[in-house]
């Protein structure tokens, strides 16, 4: 008997999380015109570049249902790609846009919009399934971005790789087997009116990746 490829993203009505179920079902109710689900990855599966990020935002992703899409931070995301030759097209925030990513893929540790955008362990942990299904779908994959410390301990126990190890740093480059992982501050609207995140340090993670992965390859 042929076996079931591990699906690569959460079904529309995802009942692993009771929290995030209730969370969802009450986004629906008051935002009937939303995407309100787990949101899917974004991008080719041929990518030599991963982002891995937290979660949808309320108002962005899980709104949008495309990851970064809709809220301050995929601006900032989606600007530092398109001009490091990682995107190309207009983003519009919005799924219609015109924007595609070139050897890019973006997902989210967890798939569903958490209460104040704070997933828990559980939560995290059970969404993992899709992380490790996604990378394993992904033969020509690199190099890997994580935003913020969640997506940095979440790769590095998708890896098998010890949290001690390895600490997350803004800036920060591992290599963990073939994979580089490089760290980034999350590039929230929190993050950069805080001045934990500018612009200038945003763009020095992904020149860098740009640097080790070579000239944009469509």
């Amino acid at each position: 008997m042929a076996r079931t490829a591990p699906r690569l993203d959460p079904p529309r009505n995802c009942p692993q999380c009771p929290r995030l179920v209730a969370f969802r079902q009450s986004a629906r109710n008051s935002f009937p015109g939303w995407h309100n689900a787990p949101v899917p990855s974004f991008g080719p599966e041929t990518a030599r570049l991963l982002i891995v990020g937290l979660a949808p935002g309320l108002k962005g992703a899980n709104r949008t249902g495309r990851p970064f899409t809709g809220d301050y931070a995929g601006d900032l995301l989606y600007r530092t790609l398109i001009k490091h030759g990682f995107a190309t097209g207009i983003f519009d925030a919005r799924p219609d846009d015109s924007l595609t990513l070139i050897d890019t893929r973006i997902t989210n540790a967890v798939r569903c919009v958490p209460p104040e955008n704070k997933p828990t362990p559980a939560e995290i942990r059970t969404c993992r399934t899709y992380l490790d299904a996604t990378i394993a779908a992904m033969p020509a994959l690199e190099a890997v971005v994580a935003l913020g410390r969640v997506a940095h301990d979440t790769m590095l126990r998708t890896l098998g790789a010890p949290l001690s190890a390895y600490p997350f740093a803004h800036g920060s480059a591992h290599l963990i087997g073939p994979i580089r992982l490089f760290d980034s501050y999350h590039c929230s609207r929190y993050n950069t009116n805080t001045g934990v995140l500018t612009d200038a340090m945003f763009d020095a993670v992904f020149a860098a990746v740009r640097r080790t992965l070579g000239p944009p390859r469509v």
